[in-house]
C-alpha cells in the first residue's frame, strides 16, 4: 500500500487475483473511491511510486521479481510496463531522494539491488549492480536521510540496520536494534525516520517492540536510544510528515497505537490506542 506524492490517490496491492487498485482520496473526508484496476503478474509484497508519482513499482517476495507500472494523469495504475526477475525474495523497492535510483533488498540474496530510473521510470542497470549485507542479515526495507547521502536498511534475520553511502554506495555502519534482555529471537520488520532526519524508528516482531536511535546531524553514524515496548508482533508502522506522531500496526494484536515523538530527545509517548481489522500489516499516513 502507498499514496501518490500529491495525496489524491492511494495504490494497494491485493491477492489472489494478484492486482493493484487505484483509489481516489476525498481531500475533505480521507474517504476511498475505486477509479482503477489492474493486473500484475506475481502476488504483491511492496508498492512504492517515484518522487513525482508518475511511475508505481511492485515489489514481489514470492515472485522474486520488480514490477514497473506507469501512473496516468488521473492518477490511475495501470499494468506493468516491465518486469525484473531474479531478484531472489525481494521485499521492496526504494526510490532514492535524488529520484534516480531504486534500492531493492533482496533478503535471500543478502544484497540490495541497484537500478538506473530512466525519464519514462523504466529500470536500467547500475554501477554497481549491488551491495551486499553480511550473509545472513536478510534486507528488508529502507530509509533515506532527507540530506540524500545515506540509507538505512533493515535487515530481517539478524535484526541490525545497516547504513550506507549513496554517491558510491558502500556500507559504512551495522548496527543491532536488540540488546541481551531483550533478545528473544530476531525477527525485525519495519524502518522509519523523522522528517528533519534527528531520529530512526525500527521494529521487531519477536520482541513486539520498537527500537529508537539518535541520527548523527550528517547520518552517517546512528546511536541506539531504546526500546519501546509495543503492539504484539509490530510488522508495520509509519511516522507522520509533521514528525510529531509514529502509528504502529500489530499483526497479532488486531490493533493500532498512535505515539507523539518527542522531537528533543526520539521518546514515544503513547497517546491512542484503537481495535482494528485482523492481521494489520501496513500503516500509510495521510495529512489532509
Amino acid at each position: 500500500m502507498t499514496i501518490h506524492p500529491a495525496k489524491t490517490h492511494l495504490y494497494l496491492g491485493v491477492r489472489p487475483v494478484c492486482s493493484v487498485v487505484s483509489y481516489r482520496i476525498d481531500i475533505n473526508y480521507g474517504l476511498l473511491s475505486e477509479v482503477g484496476r489492474a493486473p500484475l503478474f506475481s502476488s504483491p509484497t511492496h508498492l512504492t511510486t517515484d518522487l513525482l508519482g508518475n511511475t508505481l513499482y511492485c515489489a514481489s517476495y514470492n515472485g522474486s521479481c520488480l514490477s514497473v507500472s506507469q501512473i496516468d494523469e488521473q492518477g490511475i495504475a495501470g499494468a506493468p510496463v516491465q518486469i525484473i526477475d531474479k531478484l531472489i525474495n525481494c521485499h521492496s523497492s526504494n526510490v532514492d531522494t535524488n529520484n534516480r535510483v531504486v534500492w531493492v533488498p533482496c533478503l535471500k540474496e543478502d544484497r540490495i539491488r541497484l537500478f538506473h530510473r530512466a525519464k519514462v521510470g523504466t529500470l536500467m542497470p547500475y554501477e554497481p549492480e549491488a551491495v551486499q549485507s553480511r550473509i545472513g542479515a536478510g534486507p528488508r526495507h529502507m530509509a533515506f536521510h532527507y540530506a540524500g547521502g545515506y540509507t538505512y536498511t533493515i535487515n530481517e534475520l539478524d535484526s541490525t540496520v545497516t547504513i550506507c553511502t549513496t554517491n558510491h554506495p558502500c556500507i559504512v555502519q551495522t548496527i543491532d536494534i536488540m540488546s541481551s534482555h531483550l533478545d528473544h529471537g530476531r525477527w525485525a520488520a519495519d524502518i522509519h525516520i523523522t522528517p528533519d532526519g534527528r531520529w530512526l524508528y525500527c521494529s521487531d516482531r519477536s520482541a513486539s517492540i520498537i527500537a529508537c536511535f539518535a541520527v548523527s546531524e550528517n547520518g552517517r553514524v546512528l546511536h541506539l536510544i531504546g526500546h519501546y515496548s509495543t503492539e504484539i508482533q509490530p510488522r508495520g508502522f509509519n511516522i507522520d510528515a509533521t514528525g510529531r506522531y509514529l502509528i504502529v500496526s500489530g499483526q497479532k494484536s488486531h490493533h493500532i497505537t498512535v505515539y507523539g515523538i518527542d522531537k528533543q530527545n526520539g521518546a514515544l509517548n503513547k497517546l491512542s490506542r484503537y481495535a482494528v481489522g485482523q492481521g494489520p500489516m501496513c500503516v500509510v499516513i495521510i495529512n489532509l
